[in-house]
């Protein structure tokens, strides 16, 4: 297997960062009439219902995110939540690609149709991840009635062709799988008998039948039980955000106004196209606010002489973040976990010393070597956020992150804020870092490096047929024969996570200074590796060119 010349491995499409042409942008038009007007296959795989880490997602151009599909996984939402006795109203959260409106149409008038209590945003906007996973949990603790829970209409940072769709349980957080699984079966189920069973009513009597919320006032006025805002003014720290044509536009503007911060909105466009993005590496329009080339322009924004001491940019449903500091640029998601990890467990004195260090096990291992100087249980898991949602619901867990750039962490207090990733949260927490400390993001990872070392991280695709894709999820440790890796002894061969037990999907293979992990992809012929390396660029090629010897080698017993 040769390893497959990705974008991760740094070949980038010759217009990537470059704003985008209008032969890139989508035909709106033609995306809303197919959502309509194409009815999915139910036999072909890639036109049924499929839940991933973050829900169903799809384009309606390709038969994968269609009106049938909306219908039938939220009166499938409905019957399962019904089983599992949520009897509260649900909330709906929507985000600003073109297809999330259509699908939140459908999703109330299946909802009002079922008797089901629908609360939408009171001002008729779009609605972050975090605020709804924040409504849950506040209604939850309040009310006396039945639980609540939500429905996201959203496909994060996926292009604007996509529509995606999430549900999130009484938890506040993702449903785990055993929640989505039965959800997309009954959904296919439902989708197989031409939606008999799918009750729905037209959207002009559904309207009327639906309630509101405001998830923006109820969300930026907490803000001050989880952030040091204080630190913010008194350190005259400027901060430019780039909401990214998100469902964050609204709230930066209010966070500002409320909090007397000094933040300017960057760029409060909204367009269901995206024209205004540079290109993602691989050509594509794609709102990655971990991506240098989706984040040029905040980056050129902040070249010196940079007007903001922080800029910070947010995907589609601003449940990422991306941190951009006038001394370093962007932040590697994994640097700025380890630096948000290092700064909140040693100023937040009422966290229980029980509370642990979350992190998924393709994240950096710099974040092993800073929770083990704060004397921080590490709590590693498989990749996909719903593993934290226990832990940052009882407060066992201070802080869980990934290393795509979605993290959440406990109020000042030690109690739950959100069980879903909140890109505005992290995106605040680098302008508290430098009001308190008066150093940046960037300057404190570079005084970790002094401490822990400097580690080389990379992710690289190779090509694997579904057979070979089937095994490497079922691999045991046993069948790895290999002895060492990149000239270090192997010390760990891992396919179920230390935190909680659950199988990874995959394997991952330790050593002293160096890691790699192999997953296979859910929806491509490739499996992914990621590696790292705390002894160089040059090492860590070694370590990427070996696991792929061990992954075959693995796959052949």
């Amino acid at each position: 297997m040769r390893l497959a010349k990705r974008r991760y491995e740094g070949v980038m499409h010759p217009r990537a960062g470059q704003r985008a042409r209008p032969e890139d942008l989508v035909d709106l038009n033609a995306l809303i009439d197919a959502y309509y007007d194409r009815r999915p296959d139910p036999s072909d795989p890639t036109q049924r219902v499929s839940f991933g880490t973050s829900g169903h997602r799809g384009s309606s151009l390709d038969g994968a995110f269609n009106e049938d599909h909306i219908a039938a996984i939220t009166q499938a939402i409905i019957e399962f939540r019904a089983a599992q006795g949520v009897t509260g109203p649900i909330l709906v959260g929507r985000d600003t690609h073109g297809l999330s409106e259509p699908a939140w149409r459908t999703t109330i008038e299946v909802l009002a149709a079922n008797g089901v209590e629908a609360l939408i945003d009171s001002r008729g906007g779009f609605t972050p991840t975090p605020a709804v996973s924040h409504a849950i949990l506040r209604l939850n603790r309040s009310s006396a009635g039945g639980q609540a829970d939500g429905i996201l209409i959203t496909p994060s940072h996926n292009p604007p062709r996509d529509g995606g769709l999430k549900y999130n349980p009484p938890s506040g957080g993702p449903a785990g799988s055993e929640a989505t699984g039965a959800i997309a079966a009954r959904a296919n189920e439902l989708l197989e008998s031409g939606l008999k069973g799918v009750r729905r009513m037209p959207f002009a009597r559904a309207e009327r039948q639906v309630g509101a919320y405001d998830f923006l006032s109820h969300y930026v006025d907490d803000l001050p039980s989880i952030l040091d805002l204080e630190a913010v003014r008194r350190g005259g720290v400027k901060i430019g955000a780039d909401p990214l044509g998100g469902a964050s536009v609204g709230y930066w503007g209010e966070i500002a106004d409320r909090h007397r911060l000094d933040l300017t909105v960057v760029n409060p466009a909204v367009d269901p196209r995206w024209a205004f993005m540079p290109l993602d590496t691989d050509g594509k329009i794609r709102m990655d606010c971990s991506s240098p080339a989706a984040m040029a322009n905040l980056i050129e924004t902040m070249r010196a002489p940079a007007p903001y001491d922080i800029g910070t940019g947010n995907d589609a449903d601003a449940d990422r973040h991306g941190v951009v500091t006038a001394d370093g640029g962007l932040m590697n998601p994994n640097h700025y976990l380890a630096v948000a990890i290092d700064y909140l467990f040693d100023h937040r004195r009422a966290w229980g010393r029980e509370a642990a260090v979350g992190k998924t096990l393709v994240s950096s291992s710099m974040i092993d070597r800073v929770a083990a100087a704060l004397g921080r249980r590490l709590f590693e898991t498989p990749v996909g956020f719903k593993y934290f949602v226990p832990g940052l619901f009882d407060g066992s867990v201070g802080f869980g992150g990934e290393e795509s750039a979605g993290a959440s962490f406990l109020r000042i207090d030690g109690t739950v804020w959100t069980t879903d990733k909140d890109g505005l949260l992290l995106a605040l927490l680098a302008a508290e870092i430098m009001g308190a400390t008066g150093k940046s993001p960037s300057e404190r990872y570079g005084d970790l490096t002094g401490r822990h070392g400097s580690p080389a991280y990379a992710r690289v695709d190779a090509p694997a047929s579904r057979e070979q894709k089937a095994r490497l999820a079922a691999l045991s440790p046993q069948d790895v024969t290999a002895g060492e890796l990149a000239g270090e002894p192997i010390l760990q061969v891992l396919t179920e996570a230390p935190g909680n037990g659950e199988r990874i999907g995959g394997l991952k293979v330790v050593t002293r200074n160096a890691w790699f992990a192999a997953r296979p992809s859910g929806t491509e012929d490739v499996y992914k590796i990621y590696a790292e390396s705390f002894l160089g660029e040059a090492h860590l090629g070694q370590v990427q060119d070996q696991a792929r010897n061990v992954v075959a080698q693995a796959l052949k017993t």
